[in-house]
């Protein structure tokens, strides 16, 4: 009994090792017995050889890339602003405004200032005077004027008069400047989260279009290896087109969606062959009016704010230009020190007093830069109104097409939960199956990202960051 079980294994080893060595050398005669043969035709048709598997042009069904790696939506956004350097450059603008309109509030203030000087002369600085005495005969007596070792100590006080109205003005306009770069530092941080959402639905829809294109591939192959026992099948002209068509198709997903991963890895700072798993985000719920997006839009649309604050700027450089009328009257007061310097005065002294300055004529300056300044500010207050229609002309546009979006994007979701109620009654694993799953969740995808794209716009006009 064991000398028959012995006996049979060996042949069954033997067995094994022939086939495996004749699958090495030609593997088409293994393949040959399980695909049958088509009857063969007398005219000669070209021929396409055709290998069992996922792919026919050679390409990997599954890219060999980095690490795999769980995004969500939400990490992605954060992760990009967090590699954006135009966050960075939006802050340092608003500090550059915000230490301009310091510097000119600075001069409501007293300027002091203070001087030193430590001096030696290599000469006698003044007049020498021959004087004759009738008794003790000629002597020379010397008239400094300034003294040939000397040492001065100054401090000066000035606070402007008049000039606190030009100052006043001055910061209108810097903080009008500030106003305008605090509205504009958050739009390239929303931007970015934009672009990072359309990236993200984009590979999240090029993922199933993908699916949709490998299931093809494979129907169209088993369509017509189905009836035949050679890996290589003589096609017509037309199933030729439709074998090439397939794997075109397959090709240009597999490339469409590389492209997209390795374009969202470059905005979240990853190597660019990470393969990513990424998460579907819920849908997004929006719930505003329009009155409330149009209110919500002339309060805080950067544009609004630009022109509002440009409006200010004018206005305050008109004030300006009547100020120019207005003699500038300055206290002046100040202590000095001096050993020396002028022997005739003092060691120490202070004074106190007004100092005024004007222009008496100025061949018809003031005139022009007042007139020049108020055509400024009715442009200004122009353009006022005209962003305000067209920032609520772009609001209820936006809006409108934001509410046609979202009732799509309900109504794919709704077709998506009936479709999943009624594949459940069918084999999961079958290619329809999976084929309408993939098509529906692309048109779910598809229409999710119109709805956030819209409402993207929407909430840009509004300056929600």
């Amino acid at each position: 009994m064991i000398t028959r079980l012995l006996r049979g294994g060996l042949i069954v080893i033997v067995f094994l090792g022939a086939a495996g060595l004749v699958f090495a050398q030609d593997p088409t005669n293994i393949l040959s017995e399980f695909v049958p043969q088509p009857p063969r035709s007398q005219s000669v048709q070209p021929k396409i050889p055709i290998t069992r598997g996922f792919n026919l042009v050679g390409l990997p069904s599954k890219t060999a890339v980095g690490a795999r790696r769980m995004v969500t939506l939400e990490e992605a956004q954060q992760a990009a602003a967090a590699q954006n350097p135009m966050e960075r450059l939006g802050q340092l603008q608003v500090e550059a405004a915000k230490q301009n309109r310091q510097v000119f509030e600075a001069s409501y203030f007293p300027q002091i200032s203070g001087t030193f000087a430590n001096l030696h002369f290599n000469k006698f600085m003044g007049e020498e005077i021959q004087l004759r005495r009738p008794v003790l005969g000629t002597a020379a007596v010397g008239l400094p004027l300034l003294g040939k070792d000397q040492t001065l100590a100054a401090f000066t006080l000035m606070q402007p008069l008049t000039p606190l109205l030009k100052v006043r003005q001055a910061v209108k306009i810097a903080r009008a400047d500030e106003n305008i770069a605090r509205s504009k530092a958050g739009m390239p941080i929303s931007e970015s989260a934009r672009n990072v959402e359309k990236n993200y639905f984009d590979l999240l829809i090029a993922q199933r279009e993908l699916t949709l294109a490998q299931k093809k591939s494979q129907r169209v192959q088993e369509k017509y290896l189905i009836a035949s026992n050679s890996p290589s099948v003589q096609l017509s002209a037309e199933q030729q087109t439709e074998m090439i068509g397939a794997e075109q198709k397959l090709v240009i997903a597999q490339s469409k969606m590389r492209e997209l991963s390795a374009s969202l890895n470059g905005m979240l700072g990853l190597p660019a062959d990470t393969e990513l798993q990424l998460v579907p985000p819920p849908p997004e719920v929006g719930t505003v009016s329009v009155a409330e997006a149009s209110q919500k839009a002339l309060e805080s649309n950067p544009e609004v704010i630009e022109a509002e604050q440009t409006a200010i700027k004018a206005r305050a450089g008109r004030k300006l230009a009547k100020l120019d009328y207005v003699p500038d009257v300055v206290v002046l007061g100040g202590y000095a020190y001096q050993n020396s310097v002028i022997p005739l005065l003092p060691k120490d002294f202070s004074f106190i007093g007004l100092m005024a300055t004007y222009s008496i004529f100025d061949g018809g300056k003031r005139e022009h830069t007042l007139k020049q300044r108020n055509a400024q500010v009715e442009m200004a207050e122009l353009a006022v109104t005209l962003t305000k229609a067209k920032v609520s002309a772009g609001v209820n546009t936006s809006y409108f097409e934001m509410e046609r979006s979202r009732t799509l994007s309900e109504m794919t979701q709704r077709m998506m939960s009936a479709s999943l109620v009624v594949n459940a009654s069918y084999q999961a694993d079958s290619l329809d199956a999976k084929e309408a799953r993939a098509t529906t969740e692309a048109e779910v995808f598809r229409a999710e990202l119109a709805y956030r794209e819209a409402l993207g716009r929407l909430k840009e006009l509004m300056g929600v960051r």
